[in-house]
């Protein structure tokens, strides 16, 4: 794997204290929404649960019912589709109400499926980055061009590696626990190979 953020949403999770949370690396969890891997499905469609959907050529597409179509090789999935036909989804009174800053992941694709965006930033970390809003995310998508984007997993979970001679390397500062550069064990990931030319 040469690049690598979280992906699907999942349960139980569970961070009281440093030394009480759950799940701790190689505990079982469920995820949300769907996940495929080689063309085989781990996880099923959740209604309500977009997915990211990538065909044989590595095509991408948002799938708004959380359903990937026959053929496709891998899925992770989120919680909400931010961009739609490169118009804002509109928020509800709620929801714009309870907006508020915090560390997001979206993954965000143009018109043809070809070109797609991986945007993460941190939160949660008082003096170096409280984050964003989903409005705010969703404006820096549409600004980069994305025609479709989708909110993938949060908070603590937000990890962007790349490999380095050495060995896995963050790109990001993660936080689990309220502990800055801690990573959350997620339950699944978006991962990507360059192609050798």
């Amino acid at each position: 794997m040469q690049l690598a953020v979280n992906g699907n949403f999942f349960y139980p999770c569970i961070e009281k204290a440093p030394w009480d949370y759950y799940p701790r690396s190689g505990d079982r969890v469920n995820n949300v929404g769907q996940a495929i891997a080689k063309s085989q499905a781990y996880s099923q469609p959740s209604s309500g649960f977009p997915a990211l959907c990538f065909d044989a050529k590595n095509r991408a597409q948002i799938i708004e019912n959380g359903s990937c179509p026959a053929g496709t090789a891998y899925a992770v999935a989120g919680d909400t589709l931010l961009v739609k036909n490169g118009k804002p989804v509109a928020q509800s009174q709620e929801e714009r109400k309870q907006d508020k800053p915090y560390p997001r992941a979206v993954a965000a694709i143009d018109q043809t499926g070809d070109k797609l965006w991986l945007i993460l930033v941190d939160g949660k970390q008082r003096l170096y980055s409280e984050g964003l809003k989903l409005s705010e995310i969703t404006d820096i998508s549409m600004q980069l061009g994305a025609e479709n984007v989708l909110n993938l997993d949060g908070g603590g979970s937000v990890t962007f590696a790349v490999a380095s001679p050495s060995g896995a390397k963050l790109l990001n500062a993660p936080i689990q626990n309220k502990i800055p550069m801690q990573e959350r064990p997620v339950s699944n990931h978006l991962g990507f190979y360059a192609r050798d030319n």
